[in-house]
């Protein structure tokens, strides 16, 4: 069963999604790759989306708080590797798909195509908390951001790290 509440954000409303115990997804109004839930239930007293709402609150108050929160995010063995990767990137910091992918081959042992960094990087289920909003193109222009490119800027500049 999952589980869904919302988010008003001061770059549009969020939609949080849980499988009881851990966030499974966050997305902005109008993202890319939101999944149907028909059968999800609205459930705002999920001690999970209380802690993920307080989480965004600091965020959007420009603090930089501490991602302890439960995750759960459903993909590939390949695009998990990715995500775990993006946890990584500090607040405020900027990498390239390309680092990634290099920082992703050398892991794994094998080469990484930066394409295929990038398609897992835009699929990431778990917006901002994840922080996919931080990988920009090889040539450190804002690229490819499923919430927007509007809102990857504005999250970049919260952090201190926009053009």
């Amino acid at each position: 069963m999952l589980y869904t509440d919302s988010f008003a954000s001061p770059l549009g409303e969020m939609l949080l999604v849980s499988d009881g115990t851990a966030l499974c997804g966050l997305y902005f109004e109008g993202q890319k790759y939101v999944p149907a839930l028909p059968e999800a239930k609205k459930e705002p007293s999920l001690p999970v989306f209380q802690s993920a709402r307080a989480w965004l609150e600091r965020y959007f108050a420009g603090e930089k708080p501490e991602t302890d929160l439960p995750l759960r995010a459903a993909g590939t063995e390949f695009q998990r590797a990715v995500w775990e990767l993006l946890k990584e990137i500090p607040y405020g910091a900027r990498v390239t798909y390309g680092e990634l992918a290099d920082t992703l081959a050398a892991r794994r042992g094998r080469p990484c195509p930066a394409r295929a960094v990038g398609a897992a990087v835009g699929r990431n289920p778990i917006s901002v908390i994840v922080p996919c909003h931080r990988v920009i193109g090889a040539d450190g222009s804002l690229t490819g951001y499923a919430g927007g490119l509007e809102r990857k800027r504005a999250l970049l500049e919260l952090e201190g790290a926009g053009r």
